[in-house]
């Protein structure tokens, strides 16, 4: 071997050298997944109601049919598939990213060298064929294959496929939390439609009581027993309470109109049974335990693969450091003349050959992107561990909600009672002279708003129900 030839093996074992050299580790804060508490404050179950489908779950069947509604028509749920669907594709992608690529093709060429040219200049003097020199123009014709191959030595492409599987696998839990939320909203919904139809019988009831006490308090100011003025307050009385009754049929319109766009429907009325608001059982659920929640829970599932997926992603930067192997090579039929093209072997061409390549000059590109996977895994888990930390404590929030709820309807269901028999006696007592019209006033206002607050209680039980089985996981089975 020459020295010339030693000299530039030298350089290139260097250059190849400086290639294979992977970034330093980056310092990146330690974060190590802390562990979920091994039960709930309160619960020793070890079943939870995550696991229970949400037709189950859910017992009112008009109910039902609206989930079914939005779960065939919701546009969000229809986005996520698509996303689902490009998230595929994605993995078909990487899949043959592994495997050579083949392309076929047919080429027509002319080609004329200067005759002041090596090429040129051979041609000048050199038969193409027997008695004959290359033409000045030469026709070129091609009929062949070509092929390529990455050879993955190091791992970049097998890491970049199943960062690709882990994300697609991601957009399916991504589906699932959607479809979880989409069925927890449409429940909410629907309690709040029972809970306005339920408030707008009260207020109709009231408005019927306020206007029998009204008649009372004309009678009574005909009969000089009273003076004006009385009856001009009993008359606000009503006409406030039938400008409540308006408000609330406004809130029913607006809430159905909501129900309606979760079912990706146009504006109609929503069929439901407002006699099941007071009749569902808010209380018949099973917490199970924590580490639950890591199976049950969509969206930690999704943080998980998305993890993963980083995971892989930094593998396959790190990747990019080494020399990448690729073959290349093409076999067909090649000749100056389109008659002389299929004849074999003299028209037979082909070639193939190597490449090892490694980065010189763009380390520094290539370093970033590392860097940047190295951020994003740590970004990724850290929004793990915040999404699990979320989880317990929104699971955390609704057993005190409910248990608190539980208490509070129970003492607004004393408040009503006492505040209807009040109701009850003002009347009497005004009837027979013995209670002023302001106390009437005072204990019909009262009861009427003591009302509301039950119902509003009652909404809030059911909406703590369907909060919690969400947050347990539940919803997408």
């Amino acid at each position: 071997m020459s020295q010339i030839n030693k000299i530039l093996l030298f350089i290139a074992l260097i250059g190849f050298t400086i290639g294979c050299k992977t970034a330093a580790k980056s310092t990146t804060a330690t974060n190590e997944i802390k562990p979920l508490p091994e039960s709930y404050s309160t619960s020793k179950d070890s079943t939870t109601t995550a696991s229970v489908k949400w037709e189950l779950f859910y017992k009112d069947q008009y109910l039902k049919k609206l989930i079914e509604t939005s779960l065939a028509n919701n546009y969000d749920l229809q986005i996520a598939m698509q996303k689902i669907e490009m998230a595929r594709n994605n993995v078909r992608f990487t899949k043959g990213a592994l495997l050579p690529s083949l392309n076929g093709g047919i080429s027509a060429a002319q080609r004329r060298f200067g005759l002041f040219t090596m090429d040129g200049a051979g041609n000048a003097s050199t038969n193409i064929r027997p008695g004959q020199i290359v033409p000045e123009n030469l026709p070129d014709y091609l009929v062949g294959f070509n092929a390529s191959w990455e050879v993955d030595v190091w791992g970049k492409l097998r890491s970049n496929k199943k960062a690709a599987i882990a994300r697609f696998t991601g957009t399916l839990e991504g589906k699932n939390a959607i479809q979880t939320s989409l069925i927890a909203e449409v429940a909410f919904t629907y309690f709040e439609l029972l809970a306005l139809d339920n408030e707008l019988d009260i207020i109709r009831e009231t408005i019927i009581i306020q206007q029998a006490a009204l008649d009372i308090i004309r009678v009574k100011k005909e009969a000089a027993v009273l003076n004006e003025l009385p009856v001009k307050q009993f008359e606000g009385q009503v006409s406030n309470s039938k400008g409540f009754e308006y408000e609330i049929l406004q809130q029913i319109a607006i809430v159905e109109n909501k129900m309606n766009f979760l079912c990706g429907q146009f504006p109609t009325t929503i069929v439901r049974d407002k006699s099941k608001f007071n009749t569902y059982d808010t209380t018949a659920i099973n917490l199970g335990i924590p580490s639950q929640l890591l199976q049950n829970r969509p969206d930690i599932r999704q943080a998980e693969l998305e993890l993963a997926a980083s995971k892989f992603d930094v593998k396959s930067a790190k990747a990019a450091f080494y020399p990448s192997f690729v073959m290349n090579g093409s076999i067909g039929y090649q000749a100056f003349n389109t008659a002389l093209l299929f004849q074999s072997p003299q028209s037979l061409a082909y070639t193939i050959f190597g490449n090892l390549t490694a980065p010189l000059l763009n380390r520094s590109a290539i370093k970033a992107k590392f860097n940047t996977a190295k951020a994003n895994q740590t970004e990724a888990l850290l929004n793990y561990q915040k999404i699990i930390l979320n989880g317990y404590v929104e699971v955390a929030n609704e057993i005190s909600n409910i248990n608190n709820l539980e208490k509070l309807y129970e003492l607004k269901n004393q408040e009503v009672y006492f505040y209807t028999q009040s109701t009850e006696i003002a009347n009497d007592l005004f009837k027979s002279g013995r209670a002023t019209y302001l106390e009437v006033l005072l204990t019909q206002r009262t009861a009427l708003e003591s009302k509301i607050a039950l119902i509003i209680t009652k909404k809030m039980q059911h909406q703590a129900t369907i909060n919690l089985y969400k947050a347990l996981g539940g919803g997408w089975q």
